[in-house]
């Protein structure tokens, strides 16, 4: 009992010592484990739990420096996030997570320890700074110009009127990869980004490649005398014109003789007159002078509602308030009518291209097209030039009347010919068999209603010896359906 008695403060001894070296040994192991960040810690989605400050900062630096990979069709970009302007703010990621860890006390943390309690895991945002400018600047200046493709615009196929489809072009939309980018660059984990892009529709093909499409039609079908043409696209306000004989190009403007053309002057002349509601007669006069073309309903309206004497001078000078120079009526159309007045013009002061026009009744392509161009933004909204020459004399709705009955003008041929069943058309043609028994000069004005935008269309022909209709007739329908395909593939 004795020997054993003596032992005991032996054992206490011991047992105590070897708590505290175990409790020494625990707060070693705890203050190596506080020195680091506890487990769990999560600084801007990297786990760095049980990592010093600058093992911390290296992974994070390796997780934000993987690089940004960019798909684009079947390309595929690599660039580091530096050369986009991204920049990880370390310090103050890595202090945040700090402050966390150092705000329980050593002691309640060191208790926490010995009952394997572990204390809530930090979890720190991502603090960077990314330049948008650096960002958008790379985009524009590096990726839009090696990946965007510029749209092919159709092509007239040789020796047709038809015109081949053009293909869609590829442009990179910055505006929406700049977020997409952005997001890719503060995620350490997903870091694919498929490029946003749009496709670019095909531009219609330069009016020029039409022209000449045009010029082609005219030596394919062998016509060797004048040609002229005034095109309008009533939407983009472009404007074609020229004027073409045998592989040479002319200046346009050329005087041509307007024949039945000049009873769309008449109508406009008319009814700046006409009161409103137009009247049944003179409704159905300008019905048998434009659906029917019939020359004496014309005479009875400018003798009805101008001057018994001088109407087609009323008519004359109408068209020159209008800025239509080279348009003109000079007597009536009742066979023996005189000439009452011989006018100058400039289009028939030319020497280059002479059409022998009739000294009675002349224009130009372009000037009928104008005049047609006013009928039409009249009718649409009152707009054109009848407003500002004819205030208060022409209204909107007689405008409309005017193209009602160019509409019922359906003889279907020239122009209409080249067009699909059933497009609006509001036209007027013109030719006469002249004092030698031949046809010279053919025309046709029109505005065509199509699907894929309104447009206007004036084509004259003339030829010293004759016209053959038939042949003729051909040309003005391929000419006419050239256009109207050109029209169709650019929308």
């Amino acid at each position: 009992m004795k020997n054993r008695s003596a032992l005991l403060p032996w054992v206490s001894l011991s047992l105590l010592f070897f708590a505290v070296l175990l409790t020494v040994f625990q707060l070693v192991q705890y203050s190596r484990i506080r020195a680091n960040f506890a487990p769990g810690t999560v600084i801007a989605g990297v786990p760095v739990g049980g990592l010093s400050r600058i093992q911390a900062a290296d992974r994070l630096t390796q997780a934000y420096n993987i690089p940004i990979e960019m798909h684009i069709n079947d390309a595929i970009i690599q660039i580091k996030p530096a050369s986009l302007g991204f920049e990880l703010q370390l310090d103050i990621m890595l202090s945040a997570a700090e402050q966390q860890r150092l705000a329980q006390p050593f002691w309640v943390g060191f208790w926490d320890y010995l009952w394997n309690r572990r204390p809530q895991a930090a979890e720190v945002p991502l603090s960077a700074t990314i330049s948008e400018e650096r960002l958008r600047s790379y985009l524009k200046n590096e990726i839009a110009p090696r990946y965007n493709q510029p749209p092919m615009p159709a092509r007239p196929v040789p020796g047709t009127t038809v015109f081949e489809r053009g293909q869609p072009g590829i442009e990179i939309d910055i505006e929406r990869t700049v977020p997409i980018l952005r997001d890719a660059m503060r995620s350490p984990s997903n870091r694919i980004v498929n490029l946003t892009y749009s496709q670019t529709q095909p531009p219609r093909p330069p009016i020029q490649n039409l022209q000449v499409l045009l010029q082609q039609t005219i030596d394919n079908a062998g016509f060797d005398g004048i040609t002229e043409v005034y095109l309008l696209d009533l939407q983009s306000r472009q404007e074609l014109s020229f004027a073409y004989r045998q592989g040479q190009n002319l200046p346009p403007g050329i005087a041509f003789t307007a024949a039945s053309t000049i009873k769309i002057p008449i109508m406009v002349s008319s009814f700046r007159r006409i009161p409103e509601p137009t009247p049944a007669n003179a409704n159905e006069l300008i019905k048998q002078m434009i659906e029917f073309s019939e020359n004496d309903p014309a005479d009875k309206l400018m003798q009805a509602y101008m001057d018994p004497t001088l109407g087609p001078l009323t008519v004359s000078d109408d068209m020159e308030i209008l800025g239509l120079k080279n348009t003109f009526l000079a007597g009536y159309f009742a066979p023996g009518a005189p000439l009452l007045r011989r006018f100058t013009t400039p289009a028939n002061q030319r020497t280059d291209a002479y059409t022998d026009p009739d000294f009675y009744n002349q224009t130009t392509p372009a000037e009928m097209g104008m005049l047609m161009d006013d009928i039409y933004q009249c009718a649409q909204n009152g707009g054109g030039s009848f407003a500002a020459a004819f205030p208060g004399q022409i209204s909107e709705a007689e405008c409309r009347t005017m193209i009602a009955h160019l509409t019922n003008n359906r003889i279907g041929v020239l122009i209409q010919a080249g067009l699909p069943e059933g497009t609006p058309l509001a036209h007027k043609h013109g030719w006469i068999t002249e004092l030698d028994g031949y046809i010279h000069t053919v025309s046709d004005v029109a505005i065509v209603y199509a699907p894929s935008g309104n447009y206007i269309l004036v084509i004259y022909v003339w030829h010293p010896t004759q016209i053959y209709f038939d042949e003729i007739n051909k040309l003005f329908a391929a000419m006419s359906q050239a256009v109207y395909n050109y029209f169709t593939v650019g929308r």
